[in-house]
């Protein structure tokens, strides 16, 4: 697996109902950000995606967001980070995030965040990346898209080989662990052949 200097954070432009999910969130971007990794995210400054981000801001890292035109006045975009790319619609806005990552986590959030775990899982289910995807579960909030997961294999619409195409911590501790056992600072010279 490559080394991982760069991650992507799918999560909600709300914080949800309880608090614990602001506190992830925040744990996240500061865990990020002290184990050198560039943050990729959405661009928005609300919920726990600008959770997620102002950590790591706070905490030295580089933060990267991404997000289109339409979307910079909903979710106020984050102008306070390392670089604010503004695209023309969602597509673009998916892309350059996967160009932009070497790996993926998926935090708790709604449609979007389902919607981007997704179509990143199909990606690589297609061939078209092998890129890590972590399902970072913080209170239950990854049960309803891995019961889905679940669903789709039970009745035969997906293969049990699918399971193989992400990993599920639970905690931001362990995805924490997981992504530093497989990253490099961000700024670290490339390996020689790599």
């Amino acid at each position: 697996m490559p080394l991982i200097r760069s991650v992507a954070v799918f999560c909600g432009a709300s914080t949800g109902h309880a608090a614990h999910f602001t506190v992830a969130a925040r744990a996240l971007g500061q865990g990020i950000a002290d184990a050198g990794i560039r943050l990729i995210y959405g661009g928005g400054g609300v919920g726990l995606m600008g959770e997620v981000a102002d950590a790591a801001v706070r905490a030295g890292g580089t933060v990267i967001g991404v997000i289109p035109d339409f979307l910079t006045q909903r979710e106020v975009a984050y102008d306070d980070i390392s670089e604010l790319i503004v695209t023309p619609d969602m597509h673009t806005r998916k892309r350059h995030m996967f160009e932009l990552s070497d790996a993926f986590v998926s935090f708790a959030g709604g449609l979007g965040t389902l919607d981007e775990t997704f179509e990143i899982l199909t990606w690589r289910q297609l061939g078209l990346h092998d890129k890590p995807v972590l399902i970072c579960d913080v209170g239950g909030a990854a049960g309803p898209l891995l019961a889905t997961i679940e669903g789709a294999i039970e009745m035969g619409f997906a293969r049990p080989e699918v399971r193989n195409l992400y990993e599920v911590r639970t905690g931001v501790p362990a995805a924490l662990e997981w992504l530093g056992a497989q990253s490099v600072p961000a700024d670290a010279p490339a390996l020689r052949g790599a």
